[in-house]
């Protein structure tokens, strides 16, 4: 019965593909709809376990296991390109609203090409990771039951040899539980292919483009922002395949519930382009093409860190082009294409206003913009930990996993926004107070 249950989910007939976790699916409604849904089984769904919302329990865990470390990776580059707007800022007011300016255009493009890409491979990774997993277990059940009948058959007819037969049966038996087999994940191998394709086509749209985009951007010969903004944007463009293949690596080993490789190699890149960053700019007073350098450089390490941990879990080969679930990817990334345009044409268009106003001002955009971005990463995370979580969960038709591991995220972002809101009132206070008193003493001093 579970046996022929996961192989019939593995078979083509499972033909409808699990989407992301930003998406809806048929599968996952079936959970809002026993018996009639209605506003309440939507309040229950959110409402559902809400005692044990901030329980440390076996779910909390696991989703806190995977969301921390997936945040940290995420804040690991904001901070980063912190700092380099920090070494920059030592050059002038310019070269920061430049580099400002390439940042954003650089990653807009990134996104556009990547979102779907890692959302859907995280999705896919942990639905196929889960139901291999099951037939791995059938499997090996089954071989530990044929090897145990062997055992008492030659225990029966060859009591005289029964010590070697047992023997050999407990090095075939540690053979089959301790062999350390790479696992066969179509999707690992489809995510690195359509990565490495999107990061070449992303270079060279960027190297051939890169002037009419920063003119479109607002970036003028006059003010003095063309020069380093086309240098940085250039050089910065040499490191997208590396930057695609790692986000898309990331994606896997999300999948996979393993947010702490990313996160040692992200620490680890991240800490050369820091170290390079002073480097390049000033020993080899490279300028703006030595952050630009370094950062390329630290892509690439963190590239080829993920692959090496990546190639000793799973096959990254596939036997045959014809087994890639190529169609799946796109059907199923272009759904989440129209929602990245529209969450970073926002970021995109505001650069521009900026851009259009000065150097200056677009200086002071670029350094709150990367403070923003580092401190607001912690409900990506819980999306991390959603997507893999209910992916797997769906994938074993664990349906009472998926509602409580749904309704324990929902719970965790609702927390997170009322804390974010207090946080951000409290802070908008403490000004609006500094600023009357500033105000008062002025008023004070003028009479």
């Amino acid at each position: 019965g579970a046996a022929a249950a996961r192989t019939k989910l593995g078979s083509p007939s499972h033909a409808r593909a699990l989407l992301p976790a930003a998406c809806f699916r048929e599968e996952s409604l079936l959970l809002l709809h026993q018996p009639a849904a209605g506003a309440m089984d939507l309040l229950g769904v959110f409402f559902h376990g809400a005692t044990l919302a901030f329980e440390r329990d076996d779910l909390g865990k696991e989703i806190m296991g995977i969301a921390v470390p997936g945040a940290l990776a995420l804040m690991a580059d904001p901070l980063a390109s912190l700092v380099d707007t920090a070494f920059i800022g030592r050059i002038g007011p310019v070269e920061i609203a430049a580099v400002g300016v390439s940042i954003v255009v650089f990653n807009q493009v990134t996104r556009i090409a990547v979102f779907p890409l890692v959302s859907v491979t995280t999705s896919f990774v942990a639905e196929e990771d889960a139901t291999s997993s099951d037939r791995n277990k059938d499997e090996i059940s089954g071989e530990n039951e044929h090897n145990v009948s062997e055992m008492d058959e030659l225990i029966t007819h060859e009591e005289n040899n029964a010590t070697s037969g047992k023997s050999s049966f407990e090095i075939d038996s540690s053979e089959i539980n301790t062999e350390h087999k790479r696992k066969k994940i179509p999707s690992v191998s489809t995510a690195l292919l359509l990565g490495g394709v999107l990061g070449l086509v992303e270079t060279l749209l960027l190297v051939s483009c890169a002037k009419p985009i920063l003119d479109f951007m607002g970036v003028k010969a006059d003010t003095g922002m063309l020069n380093p903004a086309l240098q940085y944007l250039v050089l910065r463009s040499l490191g997208a395949p590396a930057v695609l293949l790692s986000l898309a690596m990331q994606g896997v080993f999300r999948g996979l519930k393993d947010t702490r490789t990313p996160l040692y190699a992200t620490v680890a890149g991240d800490a050369i382009n820091i170290v390079l960053d002073p480097i390049f700019m000033f020993v080899f007073h490279y300028g703006v093409s030595g952050a630009a350098v370094a950062h390329v450089i630290s892509q690439y390490f963190i590239a080829a860190i993920l692959l090496c941990r990546l190639r000793l879990q799973v096959e990254l080969l596939p036997p045959n082009l014809k087994h890639l679930p190529i169609g799946r990817f796109l059907k199923n990334g272009s759904l989440l294409l129209a929602r990245v345009i529209a969450a970073t044409c926002c970021v995109t268009l505001s650069a521009s206003m900026a851009a259009r106003l000065g150097s200056t001002q677009m200086a002071a955009f670029q350094i709150c913009l990367q403070i923003w971005l580092a401190s607001s990463l912690l409900a990506d995370g819980l999306a991390f930990a959603g997507q893999a979580i209910l992916a797997s969960a769906f994938a074993r038709k664990d349906h009472s996993k998926a509602k409580a591991t749904a309704s324990r995220l929902l719970q965790e972002l609702a927390s997170i926004q009322v804390r974010d809101y207090l946080q951000k009132t409290r802070v908008y206070c403490i000004i609006s107070t500094w600023q009357y008193r500033l105000s008062l003493s002025l008023n004070r001093s003028t009479l």
